[in-house]
């Protein structure tokens, strides 16, 4: 049964914010199901936020992101840092939840106290990542992690908006894939700090990584140089130089004052982001059932008018 606000809602809180990993647990699924719950939950911890370092990974699928997630995991708890791992999956078409589920490669922290993993549907959002991404990274956060590691489903024009969630943006690649390529070619090559190329035992390792420094150098100069690494990382090799590679771009935000221009942008992002959803659905739920504006995308599918014009006029309608 779904909490009511109000009375039960400060157990709750307190508890999150005391590391409690149920509380953790029930606050994700609150603010996931669009509960008005959630909503106040996050409104209650909010002012608790903004400790932990929040690292995105993207890339094209297969190239291995949990597995390199897994044993960034397990570099940062030797180093007694608490960590959340949010894995954003593909959604189910029938039931709208994460189709791949909790990640198999992630499974040898299942039992670690120290490590909170969880999937969650995008639902179809073209960004690559659930509306409710940034509630929950934010509930981690309070819950006391460390070190906050988010994975998008995949890579492509319109899935970039891990840019917006992230302190620190990992592109994962791997040699001798055509989605790879594909992914140099796509313009995500403008959102990376640290860039991995996984499964480096390949022959194409190296020419692979000398056609990403060549289109690199055609991108804008900046006062950070993107560090190409190499990683095995179901062997562990090269993980500790990519968690230093992460370290290394933590403090050069910081120390440069652009870190809290990342934060402070992604959450105005957030802010419009949110609001342009909520009011496609007033637009939607005020408009259901009126019979003038199916005549009208009647018209647009009859090509008497065009989708602009038909656009403008609901608007005027609301206005």
């Amino acid at each position: 049964m779904t909490p009511s606000t109000g009375s039960k809602e400060a157990p709750l809180a307190e508890r999150l914010l005391q590391g409690d990993t149920r509380a953790l647990a029930r606050g994700i699924t609150l603010v996931e199901n669009d509960d008005p719950a959630g909503w106040d939950l996050v409104r209650e911890i909010y002012p608790h936020t903004g400790k932990a370092r929040i690292v995105g990974f993207t890339g094209p699928p297969g190239v291995g992101k949990s597995t390199l997630i897994g044993a960034l995991v397990a570099h940062a708890r030797a180093r007694e840092r608490e960590v959340g791992v949010l894995s954003i999956d593909p959604s189910s078409p029938f039931t709208e939840g994460a189709l791949l589920g909790d990640r198999i490669r992630l499974a040898d922290h299942f039992l670690d106290e120290g490590v909170y993993i969880r999937s969650m549907a995008s639902r179809g959002a073209l960004g690559g990542l659930s509306e409710a991404t940034l509630q929950a990274v934010l509930l981690m956060d309070a819950s006391g992690k460390d070190d906050v590691l988010v994975e998008t489903v995949g890579v492509g024009q319109a899935e970039i908006d891990i840019i917006d969630h992230a302190d620190t943006i990992v592109l994962a690649l791997m040699p001798g894939s055509g989605d790879s390529v594909q992914a140099l070619k796509a313009g995500v090559m403008e959102i990376p700090d640290v860039i991995v190329v996984n499964k480096a035992n390949h022959p194409l390792t190296d020419s692979m990584i000398r056609e990403i420094r060549g289109v690199l150098a055609l991108g804008p100069v900046t006062d950070w140089k993107v560090p190409i690494l190499k990683t095995e990382a179901t062997a562990g090799e090269g993980v500790a130089e990519l968690a230093e590679a992460i370290d290394a771009h933590h403090a050069h935000i910081t120390e440069a004052g652009t870190l809290e221009e990342r934060r402070g942008r992604n959450l105005r992002n957030e802010v419009l982001g949110l609001a342009a959803v909520r009011l496609r659905r007033e637009l939607e739920r005020s408009l259901r059932g009126d019979a003038s504006v199916q005549e009208l995308l009647d018209r647009v599918v009859r090509r008497e008018v065009d989708p602009a014009s038909a656009a403008e006029e609901l608007l005027r309608r609301e206005r």
